[in-house]
């Protein structure tokens, strides 16, 4: 099967996780817009969705399901969203999608986050993927230099030319280099560095399962 077709596979295996009656937490991504597509099929089933991105709000509304603000409901049962790598223990490297830290925020309110991917994004430790770390612009110097003393090399992500601008008005930081063997240390460390918004490690906010598109199905990842 293709990677597209994967994708598909994973994004219609995450309906099992939607409960009736529900508000859903909806991620960001390509793989996730496979899931928004499946969960239209069901749309009559939930009460609606909490959405991680402007993106993802725009397409659950254009397929007829309501979007509610994250503060108007207290708690998801399932957050439903993707990766850019995920580790044998459920941590992940988020955020190529540039939403990472609404993905955080909606993850934080759910009692279950099942990741859905193809089996690529699976690794033995975090790193190789370029790290998103959104940050307030005024630090991105600073910040930069704090990564280069670490072993990583920082860039800001551009679009057309410009600092790419996140929903929340701010810049992303792609780090290469590093190879993060402590995921939890590691986001706690870096969340405390003045000027970050959000680190694109998920280990406080793990997977609780994954959903691993494979040649041969879809293979259930719990941890």
């Amino acid at each position: 099967m293709t990677q597209d077709e994967l994708k598909t596979l994973v994004g219609q295996a995450a309906l099992h996780y939607v409960e009736p009656g529900s508000v859903v937490g909806v991620g960001t991504g390509s793989t996730v817009n496979k899931f928004i597509d499946a969960l239209a099929a069901i749309k009559h089933t939930i009460k609606g969705a909490v959405s991680s991105s402007v993106a993802s709000t725009e397409r659950l509304k254009a397929l007829g399901i309501e979007v509610f603000e994250a503060g108007d409901v207290q708690e998801l049962a399932v957050y439903i969203d993707g990766a850019d790598e995920i580790d044998h223990a459920g941590h992940m490297v988020k955020g190529g999608g540039a939403a990472l830290t609404r993905e955080k925020i909606v993850a934080a309110q759910s009692r279950k986050f099942v990741c859905i991917a193809d089996e690529s994004k699976l690794v033995e430790a975090l790193g190789q993927f370029p790290l998103p770390v959104e940050v307030v612009p005024m630090a991105t110097q600073r910040l930069i230099r704090q990564f280069a003393a670490m072993g990583g090399l920082a860039t800001i992500r551009l679009k057309d030319g410009q600092p790419l601008i996140t929903d929340n008005g701010q810049h992303i930081l792609d780090v290469t280099g590093l190879r993060i063997t402590d995921p939890l240390a590691f986001e706690n460390q870096v969340s405390q560095w003045p000027g970050v918004v959000t680190v694109g490690v998920f280990a406080v906010q793990k997977a609780n399962v994954c959903l691993l598109g494979t040649a041969s199905g879809v293979k259930t990842l719990t941890f």
